[in-house]
């Protein structure tokens, strides 16, 4: 079971990928500019977004849950790159990334997230396939909970995981969303 989920989480972070590398190419990486608190209310309004379908059976505009899962994967790695780029100067053209300095990037935080996923998957016996997807949401919430909350504190902690790893888990919960959502499609 464990090679099944690699595979369709390759796949998952693969389509989220081509995504973020089509926008790069279009709009650079003019994210760079975005504070952390920005990326997680984007996080925020999106995970909100699902939860309200889910709750009302209803929307209104076209996008669908998948695709605001894409956008949650993606704006976790960019989170993930910002927090290893904070230092580096974003005015004018100085601090934006090349496409192909952004993609070695993104892989690199995609593969941290996928590791974390193997091993978590290997302890908890892939106990993530028997939840719902509505569950994945409510999970994320709560994450972006915790990161506001370490975020008004300076960042600072006195016990509890930091920043990243609630970045990491929001990739995954949505990675999770992203491998249901099409499992369920493939089944109909």
């Amino acid at each position: 079971m464990a090679t099944k989920t690699i595979s369709q989480y390759k796949k998952a972070i693969k389509k989220c990928q081509d995504i973020f590398l089509k926008k790069t190419h279009d709009y650079g990486t003019s994210w760079r500019v975005m504070r952390l608190a920005s990326l997680t209310d984007q996080i925020f309004i999106k995970a909100k977004r699902i939860q309200t379908i889910q709750e009302t059976g209803q929307q209104k505009v076209e996008d669908d849950i998948a695709s605001e899962f894409i956008g949650i994967i993606n704006y976790g790695i960019i989170a993930l790159i910002q927090l290893d780029l904070k230092d580096k100067e974003v005015n004018g053209e100085s601090g934006m990334l090349e496409v192909g300095e952004a993609k070695t990037l993104y892989d690199s935080k995609a593969e941290k997230a996928m590791r974390l996923m193997e091993n978590k998957n290997h302890d908890y016996g892939e106990a993530w396939r028997d939840m719902r997807i509505g569950s994945y949401v409510d999970l994320i919430l709560m994450k972006i909970m915790r990161i506001r909350q370490i975020e008004d504190h300076g960042g600072k902690t006195i016990i509890s995981e930091g920043i990243e790893s609630h970045y990491v888990d929001i990739i995954n919960y949505a990675v999770f969303g992203l491998i249901k959502i099409d499992e369920t499609n493939e089944n109909n």
